[in-house]
């Protein structure tokens, strides 16, 4: 069996999840999710996921070894910002073509390549990923980037996650062993201190993180490094000497966390900034942990001493959105952590949900879901497109929240929709981010469009009642999309 076989069977095997350790050994062998069929990765293969958690360490160069396409077509797939280094956002790829295939020059390319980035670009590091077309041909990155290494004194870092090997969620994970393997403890900081932690699983969508790093500035709490969101090569890579560690989505990196209190002895919780008391308990928690680490335990007050002024702050600030907002109620098509943080930040306001998403969510997620609501009958383990868009047209919710793919599904049925997966241009994290996500929910249910759009048209103006009725049946009947929830 290959150590990539191996890999992969390691990172389904995670005893930090719920759901496999009440499966037998057998069972927890055969991985989290079925085999996939031809056509299933459309969604995100495992190269994509790994280049999800990856690209977002912005001082580095991403070379995607493979033809044209593999890069093309995942260019950009997230919304994740940077406050310093733009190399994250220009595109590397060997660009192989038929020739290069048939006559085995992929290797000798790959090499040239990394050189060619190295003189011209000076990264703090290179990351090489494999593709279908280059793990199908036999390609070694492994070596190649070990001898590119020594060649040129740069860390040059394989990524060993083709699309065929599974699901997005498994490029994830890969991502992760990845960085334990190659990056993590190879550089020491010269300023270790008993303040130090690190956030495992924030993307820094929209620039959330930002929303949410004063107020561990507030408490001389460092961030040894934010995994992946607006990273630098150099915080990952000293990130084992963090005395503690918050986990934002366990489903993507979850094995990560765990091999890090493993191997370094740092505890980990898992939390969301998602909502007031989402945000105040992360901070307690954070707090709680360095404490145990040795930190002074007047680090403690300080902590309550924040969280009593801030939400005493966002309380004010959420006054005039909360009477507006009382008894909506909001239908949730998202996944990760988003499916039980945001649920329970948008009952804080009073809203309430008719229906959430838990397709991939994890069964701690889901268990936190049903303490939140009392009612299993609003989760929905899978909604076909057609269901979504009876519940909307019947108006059972004055409003969807989701990611774009289901977008028109909503507008379809002349409902108001707000995004709220990656591809959002709003932050919602932190107090600050509460109060923006119910102003723009505010804006969205309130829009005067819609009760525009929902007058007849000129032209069914004339039909008769039984004729509407056929026509919105066609229409639902034809209507078909992608409605698998949404990732962190």
């Amino acid at each position: 069996m290959s150590p990539h076989t191996l890999k992969i069977q390691d990172a389904f095997d995670e005893p930090a999840c719920e759901r496999n350790r009440n499966k037998d050994p057998k069972a927890r062998k055969k991985g989290c999710s079925k085999p996939l069929i031809p056509g299933a990765t459309a969604g995100g293969c495992s190269f994509d996921g790994a280049k999800i958690v990856l690209q977002p360490i912005t001082d580095v160069a991403h070379l995607i070894h493979a033809p044209l396409a593999c890069e093309g077509n995942s260019w950009d797939n997230r919304g994740a910002a940077s406050s310093g280094p733009t190399l994250w956002r220009t595109s590397f790829t060997t660009d192989l073509t038929e020739l290069d295939i048939v006559m085995g020059h992929s290797e000798r390319k790959l090499f040239k390549a990394i050189r060619e980035i190295k003189e011209a670009y000076a990264p703090a590091a290179i990351f090489v990923y494999a593709t279908c077309v280059t793990a199908m041909i036999g390609d070694d990155i492994e070596a190649v980037c070990k001898r590119a290494a020594e060649k040129f004194a740069i860390p040059v870092v394989p990524v060993n996650a083709p699309g065929f090997a599974g699901s997005k969620n498994l490029g994830n994970k890969l991502a992760g062993e990845v960085l334990l393997d190659h990056v993590i403890g190879t550089v020491e900081p010269d300023d270790p201190g008993h303040h130090d932690i690190n956030i495992l699983g924030e993307f820094n969508l929209s620039g959330e993180f930002w929303l949410v790093k004063p107020l561990l500035d507030r408490l001389d709490i460092r961030v040894r490094a934010c995994i992946p969101g607006d990273a630098r090569y150099l915080q990952v890579a000293s990130a084992h000497r963090a005395r503690a560690a918050m986990m934002v989505c366990s489903t993507a990196l979850i094995n990560l966390a765990r091999k890090m209190e493993e191997r370094w002895d740092i505890p980990f919780f898992e939390g969301s900034f998602y909502g007031i008391s989402a945000t105040s308990e992360a901070l307690r928690r954070i707090a709680e942990l360095l404490v145990m680490k040795g930190a002074d335990t007047e680090l403690l007050n300080r902590t309550e001493a924040l969280v009593v002024e801030e939400e005493e702050r966002a309380w004010k600030r959420l006054e005039v959105y909360r009477p507006r907002l009382e008894g909506k109620r909001v239908l949730l098509n998202t996944g990760g952590v988003k499916s039980w943080s945001v649920v329970q930040s948008l009952m804080e306001i009073g809203m309430e949900i008719v229906g959430t998403s838990v397709k991939k969510s994890t069964a701690d997620d889901k268990e936190r879901i049903k303490q939140i609501l009392k009612d299993e009958n609003h989760l929905y383990e899978s909604v076909a497109p057609r269901e979504l868009y009876s519940m909307l047209s019947e108006q059972k919710a004055d409003i969807m929240l989701s990611g774009g793919r289901t977008q028109f599904i909503a507008l379809k049925a002349k409902m108001p929709w707000l995004d709220i997966n990656q591809e959002r241009h709003h932050a919602y994290a932190g107090y600050d981010g509460m109060v923006q996500l119910a102003r723009q929910i505010d804006l969205a249910i309130h829009n005067p469009i819609w009760a525009q759009v929902r007058e007849p048209a000129p032209w069914e103006q004339a039909m008769t009642t039984e004729e509407k009725l056929e026509d919105r049946t066609a229409s639902a009947s034809n209507f078909a999309g992608e409605t698998a929830g949404d990732d962190c």
